[in-house]
């Protein structure tokens, strides 16, 4: 039987054309064609959630869920861990990221004090993006703790 993996995940979708969605509480929604990156946790496991995510017959349960009925996943960054406050670390730090902007307060943080967990990078390089995000990762001490005292790009070997 393979082993759960608990976490915080990053899903990198494209939506190829502009849509008006209603989004649940948030009510309809504008969203332009390009890359957006959701940020979500799953402490019963990443990849069951993701693949919900990816599902045409879901019932509508999150913000995502309405996002994803009219966008492509490309890819899936999973961060495990065991504190659901990652998730928020790393949508924060995604945020800041160059040419990340938020399309629509609120999505995907209703449980949390986060502008946004869901970010667009508009018709930026896809690779370009993932690329960007896995940087953003390593520089979270949640993420990759920091040895006190160590400069913050030293990681020890384990020897």
């Amino acid at each position: 039987m393979a082993r759960t993996v608990k976490g915080a995940y990053c899903v990198l979708a494209h939506m190829a054309e502009r849509h008006s969605i209603r989004v649940g509480s948030l009510g309809t929604c504008e969203f332009s064609p390009g890359i957006y990156v959701y940020v979500g946790s799953a402490q019963k496991g990443i990849e069951t959630r993701v693949m919900r995510h990816g599902s045409s017959k879901k019932k509508m349960r999150w913000h995502i869920d309405y996002l994803m009925t009219h966008a492509e996943i490309l890819s899936v960054i999973a961060v495990p861990c065991s504190s659901k406050e990652v998730e928020c670390s790393i949508a924060k730090a995604i945020c800041a990221s160059e040419g990340a902007t938020v399309p629509v307060k609120g999505f995907g943080s209703s449980d949390c004090g986060c502008e946004a967990h869901l970010i667009y990078f508009g018709d930026s390089d896809p690779e370009w993006v993932s690329e960007t995000i896995s940087m953003r990762l390593s520089m979270l001490d949640c993420v990759y703790p920091r040895v006190p005292g160590e400069p913050p790009w030293h990681r020890p070997t384990g020897e």
